[in-house]
């Protein structure tokens, strides 16, 4: 395959790897919020699961779609330069 296809494949591979992830947090945390609600509604806990977790689904999105800082994309460049080169 040439590059452009490959990077086409890893592309697709991430942003469906965030859809899965973002999928969970909904489906895990929707009944998270259910059990918290049947069982203990006097004591509100499920939302530092949706905050902290939301978090880190933020995070995903930003490195899936969000731009991805200069320096970070030289790293990966000279990182990609170093593997070819052992191989």
């Amino acid at each position: 395959m040439d590059e452009r296809t490959l990077k086409a494949a890893k592309r697709v591979e991430d942003i469906t790897a965030f859809y899965v992830h973002a999928a969970v947090y909904v489906i895990i945390n929707l009944l998270l919020v259910i059990i918290n609600v049947t069982i203990t509604d006097d004591v509100w806990w499920a939302h530092w699961v949706l905050l902290g977790w939301g978090v880190g689904l933020v995070a995903h999105w930003f490195a899936v779609f969000g731009r991805t800082p200069r320096f970070i994309s030289r790293w990966q460049v000279r990182k990609m330069r170093q593997l070819r080169r052992q191989m």
